[in-house]
């Protein structure tokens, strides 16, 4: 899952828009598919959701995906599938994971939530989208009586430090707060935990590549 820096801590003062939330909609594909290029620009394009695959998500899985709106205007976006997921072998690539057009291996009978994107506008960021992005997400996980969220975060802060460590070592201390990483400590506050470094997950130079595997587990469930 891809998920851009400062996305959940709310901005303060009154001049902050009036954000709301929709179910994902093929009507707003290009729109989408242009916040999520605007979010992670150091990626490669093949990773990235295009407008193809923003319709083949809206058809294939229309539950799992949502759009934050200023007014009438698409500013963000959470989307994903089920899956089922082999944590005895947890590393992986994006695309190999979802399939074609990022829903290929849906499965309505999987046990798994997996996070695809999240995406919000670069100028909508900290007003608490990626925050509320969650808890939909949630939601939906546990209306459906699945197991919980799987996902590759992204770690963007890795880039000041992949000189200095490993991406496993990077993750380590994200996760016992002695570094700060804008994404994976959002994702830690918001209850997921952080399993591993996941070399090869998609195309980011910055990063060398790297993600981290993130679960949230169904409370209900557990």
């Amino acid at each position: 899952m891809k998920t851009p820096p400062g996305t959940g801590r709310p901005a303060r003062g009154p001049s902050a828009p009036e954000i709301t939330y929709a179910p994902i909609d093929a009507r707003w594909a290009e729109e989408l598919a242009a916040i999520e290029r605007a979010a992670f620009p150091t990626a490669g394009i093949e990773d990235l959701l295009e407008v193809p695959d923003i319709l083949a998500l809206c058809e294939t899985f229309p539950d799992g995906g949502f759009v934050a709106l200023d007014g009438d205007t698409p500013v963000g976006m959470g989307v994903g599938i089920l899956i089922d997921f082999d944590f005895d072998d947890p590393h992986h690539s994006l695309d190999d994971l979802i399939g074609a057009n990022s829903c290929g291996n849906h499965s309505d009978d999987s046990d798994w939530y997996y996070g695809v994107t999240i995406a919000v506008d670069p100028g909508y960021r900290r007003l608490g989208i990626g925050q509320e992005l969650y808890v939909l997400r949630k939601d939906v996980v546990r209306r459906l009586g699945k197991k919980g969220i799987v996902a590759g975060g992204v770690i963007p802060g890795y880039k000041d430090q992949i000189d200095k460590m490993s991406a496993d070592q990077y993750v380590d201390l994200v996760r016992a707060g002695e570094l700060y990483d804008p994404t994976l400590s959002f994702q830690i506050e918001n209850g997921f935990e952080a399993i591993c470094a996941i070399p090869d997950y998609m195309d980011d130079p910055a990063v060398g590549g790297n993600a981290v595997l993130i679960v949230w587990r169904n409370p209900d469930l557990v």
